[in-house]
Formats: C-alpha cells, sequence, structure tokens
C-alpha cells in the first residue's frame, strides 16, 4: 500500500508543479489537462508495481518487460512528448516538428519532473544535464530539439523565473 500512496503523492506533486508553471508561461489550459492519462488505469498499474521514488517507474518496467504499457499509452496521448510526434512514410520513421507551445510544455514538465526526482540536489541545469544524457535516444525533429535545448540551457544560465519571463516575452507568439 505504501507504493500506492507513495506514487499518488509524487504524480500528484509533479502535476501541481507543471499545472503552475504552465500557468506562469500562460498555458493555462495546457496546465489543467497536463499528465491527465496518468490517472488511467493503465499508467496506474504501472506506477503502483514499479514505484521507487527516485525516477520514474517506466524506466523500471521497461529495464524488466523491454518495453513499458503505461509509457506506450503514455505519450500517445500527451503532445508534450517528443515521442507524440513521431510518424512514418514510405521512407521509414520521421519526428515532426512541435508547435512551440507543446515544447514550453515540454520545458515545464521536465523542469518539474527534474525537481521532483531530485529534491535537495535540484539545481537550474538539472534538466539539461538529463536532455543532454538522453540525447543519443531520442528522434527529435531538428528545430525542436533546438528550441528545448535553448530553454533548458537559459534556464541553467539565467534561472528559473527569468527563464519564464523569457520564454512568455520572446518564446510564447
Amino acid at each position: 500500500m505504501n507504493k500506492v500512496i507513495s506514487h499518488l503523492k509524487t504524480i500528484n506533486q509533479h502535476k501541481k508543479l507543471v499545472t503552475k508553471l504552465c500557468f506562469r508561461c500562460h498555458l493555462y489550459k495546457q496546465g489543467i489537462l497536463h499528465d491527465l492519462s496518468k490517472y488511467s488505469y493503465v499508467e496506474l498499474k504501472t506506477g503502483f508495481h514499479y514505484y521507487q521514488g527516485f525516477r520514474s517507474p517506466i524506466d523500471a518496467e521497461k529495464e524488466e518487460k523491454g518495453y513499458s504499457l503505461g509509457w506506450l499509452h503514455h505519450k500517445g496521448r500527451n503532445k508534450h512528448h517528443w515521442e507524440y510526434w513521431l510518424d512514418f512514410n514510405k521512407d521509414g520513421l520521421y519526428a515532426c516538428k512541435m508547435p512551440t507551445n507543446y515544447v514550453i510544455e515540454m520545458f515545464c514538465d521536465r523542469v518539474a519532473a527534474s525537481m521532483i526526482y531530485q529534491g535537495d540536489k535540484y539545481t537550474d541545469r538539472s534538466a539539461l544535464d538529463y536532455y543532454i544524457n538522453g540525447k543519443n535516444y531520442v528522434k527529435i525533429h531538428p528545430e525542436t530539439d533546438a528550441l528545448i535545448y535553448h530553454l533548458l540551457e537559459y534556464l541553467s544560465i539565467h534561472g528559473l523565473d527569468d527563464t519564464i519571463y523569457y520564454i512568455v516575452k520572446k518564446i510564447k507568439v
């Protein structure tokens, strides 16, 4: 029962923090709707079973099974994940450019996840380091990649308040 309560506490904290960050970036609808699929049966089942507290339960499920049903469900319903924007044609798999508002939501999501999972060890560089560390494993549109990298790097240099101001005044159109 501890894993159930702990997982619910974690996703509620994450949802609350992303919503707050999205609101600060003037993404009100996205803030409200962010990650609602995490409360679906398939995603809760993954979260309850694989909860560890220091990383996403999805990673643990992938290590055990080689895939995650929770993740497959989640990425297909949440446009702030680059994986949502993958498509294919006769030439194979390709990455579509993400609309700017979803890149901003991805920024909010990554910052909140870093804050939640790293706790006291969080710095304004945490989300950038995490992104760089996983860079070799993503298939993301070059313009989307450039924007999310730019925002995370800006955060690492200027801090959260200045980055949100920058997003609102210079990035969000």
